[in-house]
């Protein structure tokens, strides 16, 4: 492996304050929401329909983000006293966001998207022919034209010169509901809600950076403590106290996903919305179940979805006669994961396919399919993830345009962002490291938990372990140094006594009330 930096405490917290220095804001300096383009005209909109008693829907969508922004605004709108129906389009019957079709089941004066509405042009149309006022707020990236709304609140949109673009649904909606406060006059602490926040933040992947990461920080801490019934049920399920975005990412994410995914995302929205542990904790457990169920279905697809894979091509493209649509983009992040270049899934359903994307490093994969629009029916997300739809007798078309202009592409552009920060002697791994790391939290995107290179360490035992045997339990030795690690979906056998070179992260372990530090392994070499 490469000669890398020989690290100490000192030169990782140095690092680590370059980094913070760079680019973190803090909750004092986050933004007027009146700077988001169209948020005056939409907050007197609602805010008008609110003193008039008019009638006011939301439609969401059916991933966390989704149901996170359902759940901020229906509690928004309880708290205010005012009546709000809340509609997340079924992903099986209905398809993705705002359409003709659900606005056929919704009789109301204002209907206001959460996390999606961008491209929703046919249902502004319908809403115009109605009578009825369309406030799309929405994340995602526009394409060239915009629907014909009454307000659109996007901070992506060109119109738009909010400093901070990279926010999930959830914060376009928390930012309108701020506003609704300063135009209602209402006196109300929107911190709050940065409970249900941070999860949204997190689960759709925004960059733990500028103003996303103090929201985060502060939101997981009021998770340890939070009072909201659904969060009382994940700390007695999944017995943690205090909570760090891995924790949201590995742990409560998929099991809320998993509704939207498997059956229909109200089970989630009726979690997170539960007035009483025992509510809650009966949504936990349905939720659980689907995401076991989510685990075996995406386990099948996933081996076939290997198997029909051109491992040749620059972009990894492939579908199947009956795919469970709910899995297909986890399953695209597993052969990201697996072949190191972005990946789409397709699920064909007779002669309609439609699937999901995800990308890699600098792949611009919403921009690879804007050049390939013209086999596409529709498509939306943004640079890392996408869905699309098309007709089941264009995909191979569809594969060879995309990987057409994939190949023009700069290769460098695939790399994986994840660095190694250095090389680390086992002897500088302790509890005052640990501090060191926690001040940095949270981790994720854009801020990834720095990963050590450990070099010629001892395996004193190695175990598989899990259902499946297919993770590896290590017990690791430096001279008189010890530490435990562990990898997930490990593929390269090791024995005890031999000498190993290995990437990972360092985390604190905690089970049955004791703390321990654990490296987790990326790649064993």
């Amino acid at each position: 492996m490469a000669e890398l930096e020989r690290l100490d405490k000192a030169r990782i917290e140095a690092l680590l304050s370059r980094r913070f220095a760079e680019g973190f804001k803090r909750l004092g300096e986050l933004p007027d929401p009146f700077d988001l383009h169209d948020m005056s005209k939409a907050a007197r909109r609602i805010a008008e329909a609110i003193r008039r008693g008019e009638r006011i829907a939301v439609v969401g969508d059916y991933d966390v983000d989704g149901v996170v922004s359902s759940a901020l605004m229906e509690e928004f709108f309880e708290i205010v006293g005012h009546p709000v129906e809340v509609v997340i389009p079924n992903r099986f019957r209905d398809g993705y966001g705002v359409s003709p079709a659900i606005l056929e089941r919704i009789e109301a004066d204002v209907v206001v998207t959460v996390d999606n509405g961008i491209t929703a042009f046919e249902a502004a149309e319908v809403c115009k022919r109605r009578g009825i006022d369309l406030i799309v707020t929405d994340h995602h990236t526009p394409s060239d034209t915009l629907p014909a709304a009454y307000a659109i609140v996007n901070p992506k949109q060109p119109a738009c010169s909010f400093a901070y673009p990279e926010i999930c649904g959830a914060q376009v909606a928390w930012f309108l509901m701020a506003a609704l406060k300063k135009e209602l006059g209402l006196e109300l602490k929107m911190g709050r809600f940065l409970d249900l926040l941070a999860l949204a933040i997190v689960a759709d992947v925004m960059p733990l950076t500028s103003i996303n990461r103090p929201l985060v920080q502060k939101g997981l801490q009021m998770l340890s403590t939070s009072p909201r019934p659904a969060f009382e049920a994940v700390r007695a399920y999944l017995g943690k106290s205090r909570f760090g975005a891995e924790d949201i990412g590995y742990g409560v994410a998929p099991r809320i996903n998993s509704a939207g995914r498997m059956a229909d995302a109200s089970v989630a929205l009726r979690f997170l919305r539960a007035k009483s542990l025992s509510e809650a904790s009966a949504g936990w457990l349905e939720l659980d179940a689907l995401n076991r169920q989510r685990r075996e279905v995406e386990a099948q697809t996933t081996e076939a979805a290997m198997a029909a894979a051109r491992a040749d091509d620059p972009v990894i493209v492939v579908w199947g006669e009956g795919w469970h649509e709910g899995v297909v983009g986890i399953v695209a992040s597993r052969l990201v994961s697996r072949f190191k270049k972005p990946a789409i899934v397709l699920s064909v359903e007779g002669d309609r396919a439609k699937g999901s994307g995800r990308s890699i490093g600098e792949v611009d994969l919403f921009g690879l399919l804007g050049r390939c629009a013209s086999w596409l029916e529709g498509f939306g997300g943004h640079k890392m993830a996408a869905g699309m739809s098309l007709s089941a007798a264009r995909l191979e078309a569809f594969r060879e345009a995309l990987c057409a202009e994939a190949s023009k592409l700069d290769p460098e552009l695939f790399a994986p962002r994840h660095d190694v920060m250095g090389e680390l002697p086992m002897a500088e791994i302790d509890w005052e490291l640990m501090e060191i790391l926690e001040r940095f939290e949270p981790y994720g995107e854009a801020n990834e938990r720095p990963r050590f290179l450990l070099r010629e360490v001892e395996v004193e035992e190695a175990r598989p372990i899990g259902q499946e045997k297919n993770h590896l339990k290590l017990s690791l030795r430096d001279g008189p140094y010890r530490l435990s690690a562990v990898q997930f979906g490990f593929d390269k056998p090791v024995r005890p006594g031999e000498r190993i070179t290995l990437t990972g992260t360092l985390q604190v372990n905690e089970f049955n009330d004791r703390r321990t530090i654990q490296l987790m392994v990326h790649q064993i070499d």
